[in-house]
């Protein structure tokens, strides 16, 4: 397979993924967890003794798919990847807080893109990582404040999708070696 074919496919598993982890959240948050609150969330452990909706492990995840779709595929399909899960969001998120979920993919995302882009040539693992937390915090105060008015929640929100952002590093240390051993540039 050429450097080129096998970028693309990549990029392309990432964007598939991604979009992926925006329906598996919303199914996580009513059906997976330690604790499911009756009409709330199901809740998982993200610390001793904080707990956080499970979905917020997806969320994290996301933040870095979407890092290794730009450096795959480019910024332009890092920006479609962030306004396809936009839409992706607003189809599939309650009517209760369609426009906290909306609001906080679309700009934390945003904000990810705006760390990741200018890092990520020189200091990829350090880019993922920084870009993941600026967008972890956007994602968890957007959401929390306007789908709750509320940000009593935060401290779970964060640890959980940092946990994501924290076991991804290790596969984005040896990606970046693998991409200068075999010559990939990113797009």
């Amino acid at each position: 397979m050429t450097r080129d074919r096998q970028r693309i496919l990549e990029g392309a598993i990432a964007l598939v993924l991604f979009g992926l982890t925006i329906p598996a959240a919303n199914w996580m948050i009513g059906n997976v967890g330690t604790v499911c609150v009756p009409n709330g969330p199901c809740l998982v452990p993200v610390w001793p003794g904080i707990a956080a909706p499970s979905g917020v492990l997806m969320i994290g995840l996301a933040l870095v798919l979407r890092d290794i779709v730009q450096r795959r595929l480019g910024p332009a399909f890092g920006v479609a990847a962030i306004l396809i899960g936009t839409a992706i969001s607003a189809m599939i998120a309650p009517a209760a807080i369609v426009t906290a979920s909306v609001s906080a993919f679309l700009l934390s995302e945003l904000a990810d893109f705006a760390v990741y882009t200018p890092l990520q040539r020189k200091r990829f693992v350090t880019a993922v990582f920084a870009s993941g937390v600026v967008g972890l915090v956007v994602d968890s105060v957007v959401f929390l404040y306007l789908a709750f008015g509320s940000l009593d929640f935060l401290a779970g929100q964060i640890i959980g999708k940092i946990w994501m952002i924290l076991l991804a590093l290790p596969l984005m240390h040896l990606l970046r070696r693998r991409d200068e051993k075999l010559g990939l540039v990113a797009a």
